[in-house]
């Protein structure tokens, strides 16, 4: 399975939050899956942090790259087709980052990793 894992879910495997579910636990371990991560993940993170909206169990320089590393994780390349793919987006969804999720996940027909149930509404493949 080719996974895009959203921000939430990278944290929570991280911080070991037992909100994360068994299902989503076992897809981000499973070596035989190919595992990404939206450059917006790290944005977002970064974002947040700065705002204060946002507190790390594991820090950031932690997480970017050495989890990522140690786990398997690709960061997804951006490109010109998933920032214009946004721009069709039903506004289903407000917010940004999921938004350029979403569109990376309908251009690179990856499964995306996510218990927003926003997401059910753009008819992508989700997994939680």
């Amino acid at each position: 399975m080719r996974l895009l894992i959203d921000t939430h879910a990278l944290i929570w495997f991280c911080e070991g939050n037992p909100s994360l579910s068994t299902a989503a636990r076992a897809a981000m371990e499973d070596d035989a899956n190919e595992r990404f991560i939206s450059h917006a993940v790290p944005w977002e993170m970064a974002i947040n942090v700065s705002l204060g909206k946002l507190h790390l169990q594991t820090d950031y320089d932690v997480i970017f790259p050495g989890v990522l590393d140690a786990n398997g994780f690709q960061m997804l390349p951006t490109s010109l087709e998933h920032y214009r793919g946004v721009i069709t987006l039903p506004r289903h969804h407000g917010d940004p980052f999921d938004r350029l999720m979403i569109s990376q996940a309908q251009a690179e027909g990856l499964t995306l990793l996510t218990c927003d149930s926003q997401f059910s509404a753009y008819g992508v493949p989700l997994l939680w």
